[in-house]
């Protein structure tokens, strides 16, 4: 969800107090689903009304029973005053104590008025009145003075048409004698149904609403020439630019839902034309302020943009090597360590340390798998796997059997402008790690590599390339289960396009991406992660496990998927050319690997690198290979375009 500007807090804290739901949005915040105020003077004053209703109706049933309008007697006269004062006590007290414990009706649940309010009332009057009917036949028999059988039914009926008249009028004065001085930015309300009644009441009554309705549109031409809420109803184009014009509106609310995504998407572009931003309103808690939550999870998402894929893993092989031993996660602090981290938790290792150099990002790990934020304990390392001589002694401390290795640099724009940096921590980095591991006598090692390891053209993808060799060098020197996981992008993780494209959308755009035409793979970040823990289960010494990750998605897709996401047509996406370096499209694995299906699970596949042996690492020879191949056209690809040429960027 999207976090609350800093005088948001505020503005909630004092809703709270009215009974006010809030939404906050780019434009400032705006209050949505608008209660009515509860004091507890106005409940007191509430149950008031009704008793002397009840009462007022006691006295006219019996001045009819027993025709004292027509008479020129008192009242007293002819109604026995006990028998009157009797009557009308019962009918307040059963009414009461239905509306207090039956439907609670004064318990400030319901807005007084409401229809679910009036319905309640109306039943406790009924409920009253059959009790009061029924104690009429025994009244005598128990030495009281007699209620005749009509009078409780006349009083009844009078008792609901008076509290119907106090309701009515209570809402005459919340919807037209409360509105607000209207100021703030010009809207147009696209819909007159009901959830564009609702949004109209928000702007119009609350005083902390940003936004002010100067017409409402619609195109059912039976409402030309109406008013909704108050505000004119304009049927016709030509009316809606004229108003646009006139009122400098550069916002439109639908509140239309089940208004189609085509026609939606063409009165986006028609008003885009005007310069006008439009945002749909879906229901009556929708965000009215462009910062909205998206109801599609990543599940949901993926399934639109890349189809349903049930990995289908067998949790009992992750269990026989992670139940009750000591494991070691480093990067426990980024997106992939730290959801490694939660799910290997719940197979109960004996240990489960988390190592990372940002004790920030570490907390937060922490705290979503114990609830705890103290970083004091054995579970929690901090440190830097540049640091080989520490992290030795830390393996040595800790005796880890089961390392994961997620610490790594992976952002390419970076690591193109410092290309050293990639080196020093994704090469020399799991160097350390892969050191301190054989040391110890790690019979599990997992190197979390990337899909740009395969035929690498960026720094990224050749650090990570000597990562996956250095990593098939000690699997065949131990012996062991030490094995590279190549997969590609991870929806939603720090960095990639979900977030981007988010904080795009969400500033007004537009969205930006390379090229219309490139591709990328992507998956969840916890199908990632159970795939990389099943490859430390299935893989063997040296081997490059490779994933499936389904069809190759285009990034265009993506982003409109989003944009319909959020609902904001009015963004538009630029392609902008791609980065030095930059792939157009993207490979699991290189022109000369072979890939083998595995047995275990048919969404893993085996490779190998050639193993390197750390003694040939040679920081001048692989700064070398990495610019003669930087931009190294294979597979189809282009190479990026002149930046002069930029200016000239399409839009969709």
């Amino acid at each position: 969800m999207a976090q609350l500007k800093p005088h948001a807090h505020v503005v909630m804290q004092k809703a709270a107090q009215r009974g006010t739901m809030v939404t906050e949005g780019d434009s400032g915040t705006m209050l949505v689903n608008r209660l009515y105020e509860r004091k507890p003077w106005w409940l007191i004053a509430q149950a008031l009304i009704d008793s002397s209703a009840w009462v007022l109706s006691v006295l006219f049933a019996y001045m009819l029973r027993y025709s004292v309008l027509l008479s020129n007697g008192s009242v007293f006269d002819i109604i026995h005053p006990a028998s009157l004062t009797m009557t009308a006590t019962l009918a307040v007290v059963l009414h009461l104590v239905v509306g207090l414990a039956g439907v609670k009706i004064y318990n400030g649940v319901y807005s007084y008025g409401s229809f679910d309010e009036s319905w309640r009332a109306g039943a406790a009057a009924l409920s009253a009145g059959a009790a009061l009917t029924a104690f009429s036949f025994v009244d005598e028999l128990l030495g009281l003075p007699h209620i005749p059988h009509s009078v409780p039914a006349i009083a009844a009926a009078f008792s609901l048409i008076m509290m119907a008249g106090a309701r009515m009028a209570k809402r005459v004065y919340t919807e037209r004698g409360a509105v607000r001085e209207l100021t703030g930015e010009p809207v147009i309300v696209y819909g007159a149904g009901f959830i564009g009644g609702m949004v109209m009441d928000s702007m119009l009554h609350d005083e902390e609403a940003k936004l002010r309705p100067v017409a409402v549109f619609d195109d059912d031409q039976l409402k030309a020439g109406t008013k909704f809420h108050g505000i004119s109803v304009i049927t016709t184009y030509r009316e809606l630019e004229q108003v646009i014009r006139e009122s400098g509106t550069r916002k439109i609310l639908v509140t239309i839902s089940d208004m189609s995504e085509d026609y939606f998407e063409s009165f986006c572009n028609r008003m885009r034309k005007l310069k006008v931003e439009v945002q749909r309103i879906s229901s009556a808690n929708a965000r009215l302020m462009g910062e909205r939550l998206i109801t599609a999870s990543d599940n949901d998402l993926m399934r639109v943009i890349r189809g349903e894929i049930n990995y289908d893993i067998d949790r009992d092989i992750l269990r026989s090597y992670l139940h009750g031993k000591r494991v070691l996660v480093t990067g426990a602090g980024g997106s992939i360590g730290s959801e490694l981290c939660r799910q290997i938790s719940e197979f109960e290792p004996e240990t489960l340390m988390m190592l990372d150099h940002d004790e920030t990002l570490l907390m937060e790990t922490k705290v979503s798998i114990t609830h705890e934020s103290s970083l004091d304990d054995d579970r929690i390392i901090l440190a830097d796997i540049r640091e080989g001589d520490n992290l030795l002694e830390i393996f040595r401390d800790r005796r880890p059997e089961v390392v994961f290795h997620a610490a790594a640099l992976k952002h390419v724009s970076a690591l193109e402008a410092y290309p050293q940096e990639a080196w020093k921590t994704n090469s020399l980095g799991t160097l350390n790690v892969l050191r301190a591991a054989e040391a110890v006598g790690v019979k599990t090692f997992v190197n979390v590599s990337t899909d740009k390891a395969a035929d690498p053209k960026t720094a990224l993808g050749q650090s990570k390339r000597v990562a996956e060799r250095l990593t098939a060098y000690f699997g065949e020197k131990t012996g062991n289960t030490y094995v590279s996981v190549r997969f590609g992008n991870v929806f939603g993780s720090r960095g990639s396009i979900k977030p981007l494209f988010t904080k795009q959308i969400l500033s007004g755009g537009p969205i930006t991406l390379t090229d219309k035409r490139a591709t990328r793979y992507f998956m969840l970040i916890t199908d990632a992660c159970l795939l990389v823990m099943l490859a430390g289960a299935i893989g063997r010494p040296g081997e490059v496990m490779v994933l499936d990750m389904g069809q190759p998605v285009k990034i265009l897709d993506v982003a409109k998927a989003m944009r319909q996401a959020y609902e904001r047509y009015d963004v538009e996406i630029k392609e902008i050319g791609l980065r030095k370096g930059e792939k157009l499209d993207e490979a699991l694995f290189g022109g000369t690997e072979k890939l083998v299906p595995s047995e275990e699970n048919r969404y893993i596949s085996r490779s190998s690198a050639p193993a390197l042996d750390p003694d040939e690492l040679d920081y001048e020879l692989w700064i070398q290979n990495y610019r003669e191949h930087s931009g190294y056209e294979r597979h189809g690809l282009e190479r990026a375009p002149d930046p002069r040429t930029l200016a000239d960027a399409q839009t969709f």
